[in-house]
């Protein structure tokens, strides 16, 4: 344990920053007036200070205890002050929160070296060193409020004489740390991944590490801070914090070493019996009942709630974790995870991912070591009791079945079932299973990310849709993988190169032929012996080549409802051009090689701070629309030249016919997924008949997901009559 040491009274509340790392023509005071440059304070009169002294109240030196205008020392009672305490106007009021109501002023407090605004109402505060406190903010019932010099205030930097061991770091994607990073208010998920994932670039490494550095500085001084308008009570422990505006902390065990951002707008809320240590927590967060939070970022508008544990990981925006713990990890915007029995440890999860109860992700435990990884794309949804094996890799939408998973996976085929077939000894993956079975919760959770994404500030543009440039990409890689396995399994090109073998799959799936009692086997999917057998090949190679097609067409008809000519979408702006790679960086997707450009020029110091990576990210955002548009007309014109065709005048209005189409067929499997649970009898045989059924989970034909598709559905057939006249 630390020496305890003894040191004269007069010396308490001075000497805050030893004198060595006191920087020259500067004394302990200069960041705190920085921080606070409010210079309206005056000296106490006599009369006042014999009236603090007759209300209880002790100074060591009264002339070091200054006040403002109005100041009435009736409202400072039962209070010791130690060291340069300046208080703001106390006027003759009370402060109300929640029915909670107490008199403006100080009372049985102990105060060492802080400021306080204007109307604060501190109550029962055992112990408070060091603070910068905000206008009408009430403090009841603290146990201890505290400050060091060395406070970071959760960033992963070094003050003046700290030996690199008392950087905090978060050890992502990996329990071995060979990821970590230093983390930082402000710090995006973009940020994190890239840091995460280049270790072999050792430049870029070395870059992000002074980047984080340069943006805080090392001089030590600097006091805790709490914003206006804040209310914070019965809180047992609260040491080297910056508190945003308008938080509320009620029954917290422990906050220390943290930044809480928070604004009137988008105001953040920590309750009872949570234990915060090391973290960054964005705007408009919720933090509820028995939360364990260590080395751990979350990000705006997430929940940590009901005993959660959030350990050595990055939580993206507008996410939820309840109960369970979540280790080591680096989460995308839009995740959720719900449930005590859930473990997730050492991954990398990209975006609008949800953890079933029992899904054990990434333990150790069911791997040889604990430096494993797996790395999951958007709309990840491991089932009930799924336990998977370090390393695995999944593409976009990969739905897991129950089921233990005792080898390493490698499944690159989007919109994917996943199953062990244990039976059988094999592993069984439906490729495109989302959109034959569930089609209304695939679309729907498109609306509901975008619904839910509660950002004030959208500067950065977090990708939903099941259709875009990373999610297409998988599905012509996972064309070419469908028809390299059906030309293998059938032996249709024996002893020809890969590009040949794809070529004869393809054309086998383009004649529909009828696979049903074929076995179709895929090689690299799984680390064993054992077969991994692909069903329903055909449904989802034509379906993987609908939806690309489909996905052109969409932004085909928003460049001509823009007045573009078909000459300058294809000549002028797409000749000579293909189909790029993109790369999803924190739920933003952007074109790989402009990435690399990037942090090219983060490495020469082009970019030479975190606010200026962060505006590249912004910058991308605004272009994102147009270069999604580029990317889904080469992949139209990718697909149409697959099947011998050219983008043409006469071609579009087929080419609308078959969206029209598609669209109307999508309608159908949306109101079919969910009709199947109104005509199950398992479904409906908790309920004494058809009528408390429709109390209950409401009606299918009131459905107001279901309804506004079909609005939109009318919407889009006036669309294309409208281009279809122009052709």
């Amino acid at each position: 344990m630390s020496v305890l040491k003894k040191k004269p009274l007069e010396q308490l509340g001075y000497g805050f920053i030893p004198d060595e790392f006191i920087p020259a023509g500067q004394d302990e005071y200069t960041l705190r007036f920085q921080q606070n440059p409010r210079n309206d304070y005056r000296d106490l009169t006599e009369t006042e200070v014999q009236q603090l002294i007759n209300n209880g109240n002790w100074s060591s030196d009264w002339s070091k205890v200054k006040v403002s205008a109005i100041f009435d020392p009736n409202q400072v009672q039962h209070c010791k002050f130690y060291g340069l305490v300046r208080i703001g106007n106390l006027s003759p009021s009370y402060l109300d929160y929640r029915n909670l109501q107490l008199p403006i002023g100080l009372y049985h407090s102990t105060i060492i070296s802080s400021d306080f605004g204007d109307d604060v109402a501190v109550h029962y505060v055992g112990y408070l060193s060091y603070f910068i406190v905000g206008n009408e903010v009430l403090l009841s019932q603290i146990k201890e409020m505290e400050t060091g010099s060395t406070a970071k205030f959760g960033n992963g930097i070094l003050r003046d004489g700290e030996e690199s061991d008392k950087r905090i770091e978060l050890e992502l994607c990996n329990e071995n740390g060979a990821r970590s990073v230093y983390p930082f208010d402000g710090m995006q998920a973009a940020d994190v991944y890239l840091w995460t994932r280049n270790r072999h670039d050792h430049a870029l490494q070395q870059r992000f590490g002074e980047l984080t550095d340069q943006k805080f500085g090392s001089q030590r001084g600097y006091y805790s801070q709490i914003g206006d308008r804040c209310v914070i009570k019965n809180t047992l422990t609260i040491k080297n914090v910056k508190i945003g505006t308008d938080v509320y902390i009620k029954g917290v065990s422990k906050l220390k070493n943290v930044t809480v951002n928070s604004s009137q707008e988008s105001y953040t809320q920590i309750g009872e019996g949570c234990e915060l240590v090391n973290g960054i927590i964005g705007y408009g967060c919720r933090i509820f009942y028995g939360v364990k939070a260590v080395r751990f970022i979350l990000a705006s508008y997430s929940q940590l709630k009901y005993g959660a544990r959030l350990i050595n990981s990055y939580l993206g925006d507008n996410s939820t974790i309840s109960c369970c713990e979540v280790l080591n990890s680096l989460i995308f915007p839009a995740h959720e995870q719900h449930h005590n029995n859930s473990f997730l440890c050492a991954a990398l999860v990209m975006g609008q991912s949800n953890m079933a109860a029992g899904a054990t992700v990434g333990s150790n435990h069911n791997s040889r070591a604990a430096d494993g990884e797996i790395i999951a794309g958007r709309g990840f949804w491991p089932g009930l009791c799924v336990s998977l094996k370090h390393n695995s890799r999944f593409a976009s939408y990969c739905l897991i079945v129950k089921g233990d998973f005792l080898h390493e996976l490698d499944i690159k085929l989007p919109f994917t079932l996943v199953s062990n077939d244990v039976q059988h000894d094999q592993l069984v993956l439906i490729p495109g299973y989302w959109f034959m079975y569930n089609m209304y919760a695939l679309v729907r959770n498109a609306n509901k990310y975008a619904a839910r994404d509660n950002r004030h500030f959208k500067n950065q543009y977090f990708e939903y849709d099941m259709l875009a440039p990373d999610t297409v990409n998988e599905m012509f890689e996972g064309m070419d993988m469908l028809a390299l396995a059906v030309a293998d399994s059938l032996h249709t090109a024996v002893g020809k190169d890969k590009h040949e073998r794809i070529v004869a799959g393809r054309a086998l799936l383009a004649n529909n032929m009828d696979l049903k009692d074929q076995t179709i086997v895929l090689q690299g999917a799984e680390n064993s012996r054992r077969p991994t057998v692909i069903q329903k090949v055909g449904e989802a190679y034509h379906l993987y080549r609908s939806f690309i097609k489909y996905y052109g067409v969409l932004h085909l008809m928003d460049a001509l409802e823009e007045g573009l000519s078909l000459q300058d979408i294809i000549i002028g702006s797409l000749s000579g051009r293909s189909r790029t790679s993109w790369e999803n960086i924190g739920g933003q997707l952007i074109e790989s090689n402009a990435l690399q450009t990037f942090l090219d020029d983060v490495k020469s110091k082009k970019i030479d701070s975190w606010d200026d990576i962060h505006e590249f990210y912004h910058d991308k955002s605004k272009a994102y629309p147009l270069d999604k548009r580029v990317h889904a007309l080469l992949s139209l014109i990718e697909v149409l030249n697959l099947e011998g065709m050219v983008l043409s005048t006469d071609k579009i209005v087929s080419l609308l016919d078959q969206a029209l189409g598609h669209r109307i067929w999508i309608g159908e499997q949306i109101y079919k997924s969910r009709a199947k649970d109104y005509k199950n009898q398992f479904k409906n045989m908790v309920y004494a008949n058809d009528e408390e059924r429709d109390i209950v989970v409401g009606k299918l034909e009131e459905n107001s997901f279901i309804n506004q598709q079909q609005k939109e559905l009318e919407i889009f057939k006036i669309r294309v009559a409208n281009l279809k006249g122009q052709f």
